[in-house]
């Protein structure tokens, strides 16, 4: 049969019009946006972040950024230590007296001569394949050839540290769940080497949170007070040794965070070379305040910049009151309220203004807030 050139434009008019309805009968419908791709977690500039929310309610994550990233643990891998140490003491778990005071101080106060312990007499890198095997976690490696004493270069991802938190409070014999979970609610202010732990998490939301804190990279000791300082395990090895980066400064806040731990949240992060304490305990902070965490309630307040070092929290408005702790040099506070108080001098500045920080549960004096008067703007009074 012979066929016109406008028959065969009608004809090629009609199969294109039949492969469009088919198609569209065929295709599924598009995939609705996940929270993380919605609203991306707000990173400073100069951060490299990994990052993983998951919510235990629902059963999803609500935040994903490199969650699969890996970086170098710091003090987070104390949760593997402490995990492998207890593995085969069931069904109670029990310790020797001495031996559970050094495990709670390694998960409250991230006792690194605790940790250095365990580590050496566990069997050192064993101690992460065992834990990465029986966990399943997909990213996490032991330290690099050549360090193996160094368990603070071990490996770890977001995404594998909201595993270690679900095995933890859905599969762990309950024993072993509250010897390790009541100890991170009891996170203490200072870590045991002087640095102040209550970035990112606790700083963000008002509790009950449970938190194992991480930070390499900025020194031996801080000016976090009331604490016994140690330096164990503060050492650095050339960046080439690893994938991971062993440079930038680290500092990481994982935990959870909600009535009945409802949401897991794993925060790394790296900052760039020469960053202070405070500065990456100020950015840290701010990611995490970024994210969508169910259950989680922000603290309420005002933020603003500090400035000067050794800056001490004080009971009450007056330089005579108790010292309870000391900021870090140059970090970001958040002020609930304020009040007038004993007048203080630090040349050119006299002040009798006074702020309460409720993370701190105490005062410091205005002249130490970056505001341009005496008085804070905004700030209601106590």
């Amino acid at each position: 049969m012979h066929t016109t050139t406008r028959g065969k434009v009608v004809l090629a008019l009609g199969w294109f019009v039949l492969a469009v309805v088919l198609l569209a009968t065929a295709t599924p419908p598009a995939r609705a946006a996940s929270p993380a791709e919605a609203a991306a977690p707000e990173i400073p500039a100069g951060v490299s972040a990994g990052v993983a929310v998951y919510d235990r309610e629902t059963g999803t994550f609500t935040e994903e950024h490199n969650a699969h990233m890996q970086f170098r643990a710091a003090s987070v891998v104390k949760l593997l230590i402490a995990l492998d140490h207890l593995w085969d003491r069931g069904p109670s778990y029990s310790l020797p007296a001495d031996d559970r005071s050094r495990l709670d101080s390694m998960l409250r106060a991230s006792d690194d001569d605790a940790a250095n312990h365990y580590w050496s007499n566990n069997g050192g890198s064993a101690i992460i394949d065992r834990m990465s095997a029986h966990l399943e976690l997909e990213d996490t490696e032991g330290p690099p050839a050549g360090y193996s004493g160094y368990w603070g270069y071990t490996a770890l991802s977001a995404a594998d540290t909201v595993r270690i938190y679900r095995w933890i409070l859905d599969r762990a014999p309950a024993a072993l769940r509250d010897i390790v979970m009541s100890n991170l609610r009891a996170s203490t202010r200072c870590g045991k080497d002087g640095f102040d732990q209550r970035f990112g998490v606790p700083a963000s939301f008002q509790a009950p949170w449970a938190v194992k804190q991480g930070w390499s990279g900025f020194g031996d000791t801080s000016d976090c007070s009331n604490t016994t300082a140690t330096t164990a395990a503060r050492r650095s090895i050339p960046a080439e040794a690893s994938d991971v980066n062993l440079s930038r400064p680290a500092l990481h806040s994982t935990g959870t965070t909600g009535p009945g731990d409802r949401s897991i949240v794993a925060v790394f992060t790296l900052h760039p070379q020469g960053a202070s304490f405070g500065a990456a305990y100020t950015d840290t902070t701010r990611l995490v305040r970024s994210l969508n965490v169910p259950g989680a309630v922000k603290r309420t307040g005002t933020w603003f910049g500090t400035w000067g070092s050794k800056v001490q929290v004080r009971a009450d408005a007056t330089t005579a009151s108790k010292a309870l702790t000391t900021l870090p040099a140059g970090v970001e506070v958040q002020v609930g309220c304020q009040k007038r108080g004993q007048q203080v001098s630090v040349p050119p500045y006299t002040n009798d203004w006074w702020a309460y920080l409720p993370l701190y549960g105490g005062y410091v004096t205005n002249i130490y807030i970056s505001s341009p008067d005496n008085k804070l703007p905004g700030v209601p009074l106590c």
